[in-house]
């Protein structure tokens, strides 16, 4: 067999291969030939066939590369003393090096040994789950940037083809209320003052056709929602306003968690040829939301189910 028919060296030194070169020197067959013949050196195949006789079938199993023997490994003493430095200061290696007097790349080599090379991230606080009281009480609100296109793009036809240079953005607003779930949503042309307010308006108007008067309105601190037009909108309607904490966006949960759904079930779930088809199936898929689909945190029924109830007790 010539070496251009020896298979892959990955797959002559598996498991697999250990067995069938050690089987057949058990058969009677030279060593030599039973290396040339797998593709390995006559050496390795000797050194196979010794474990095979000194520890049997799982003496050929994989074996870690450390050796055996490390004369030139940092003493323990010095080990210790380098993950002592790194567990009381984390720092990282080039300051724990200058500290100790060492070089960087053996304390980083220590660090890695020993599992502490990276800083474990700070614990997070427990995330408190909650649920207003009736409909209305609270309001989630906020937008998602989606890109507008005119004919189906890279993300489909995975070729890396800019078609829609220049397409701009679509913003989707959106609203959920905290205690039925019951969402609207209203794409607008950017998630400036002027478009957060008149979606806030309308949504506010919506809820109340639905049988919901809404009370307060929890938003980020994005920059819509810290102008003075929104505030003065929040007044008129008589609207208390809630901010999350910065940089903790779980605390609008419910709203990122809609925005979710709405991207996997409506933006990306089917090929639309144009963001204006697209655009056009949003209205539809809300009634299904609101209406038809099985929501885990009702037990299963549909938002609506939480509001039904309601209607016409404010007309």
């Amino acid at each position: 067999m010539s070496d251009l028919m020896h298979p892959p060296a990955r797959m002559r030194y598996s498991f697999e291969s250990r067995c069938r070169t050690v089987e057949a020197i058990r058969s009677g067959a030279p060593v030599s030939e039973v290396a040339r013949r797998h593709g390995v050196s006559r050496a390795q195949a000797y050194r196979w066939w010794r474990r095979y006789r000194a520890e049997g079938w799982s003496g050929l199993q994989d074996r870690p590369s450390t050796p055996h023997r490390q004369p030139r490994r940092t003493a323990a003493g010095l080990e210790a003393r380098i993950v002592a430095a790194r567990v009381a200061s984390h720092d990282g290696p080039l300051m724990l090096a200058a500290k100790l007097g060492l070089a960087a790349s053996t304390v980083g080599k220590v660090l890695r040994r020993f599992g502490c090379s990276r800083r474990e991230p700070a614990p997070r606080p427990p995330v408190v789950r909650y649920e207003r009281e009736r409909p209305g009480e609270l309001l989630h609100i906020d937008t998602k940037k989606l890109g507008r296109f005119w004919q189906v793009g890279k993300r489909i036809l995975d070729d890396g083809v800019r078609r829609n240079r220049a397409a701009g953005w679509q913003h989707v607003h959106v609203a959920v209320d905290d205690h039925s779930r019951l969402a609207r949503a209203e794409i607008l042309p950017t998630d400036r003052a002027v478009d957060a307010v008149a979606f806030l308006r309308r949504t506010v108007a919506w809820y109340r056709e639905q049988g919901v008067v809404v009370d307060a309105v929890l938003t980020d601190n994005g920059t819509a929602y810290r102008s003075r037009r929104w505030r003065e909108v929040c007044a008129t309607l008589g609207l208390r306003h809630l901010r999350t904490r910065p940089d903790t966006p779980r605390t609008n949960g419910k709203a990122e968690r809609f925005i979710q759904t709405l991207l996997r079930q409506w933006a990306y779930r089917y090929v639309y040829p144009t963001s204006a088809h697209r655009a056009r199936a949003l209205s539809g898929w809300l009634r299904w939301y609101n209406r038809r689909r099985p929501h885990a945190s009702l037990h299963g029924l549909p938002p609506i189910s939480r509001v039904s109830h309601l209607r016409g007790q404010y007309s």
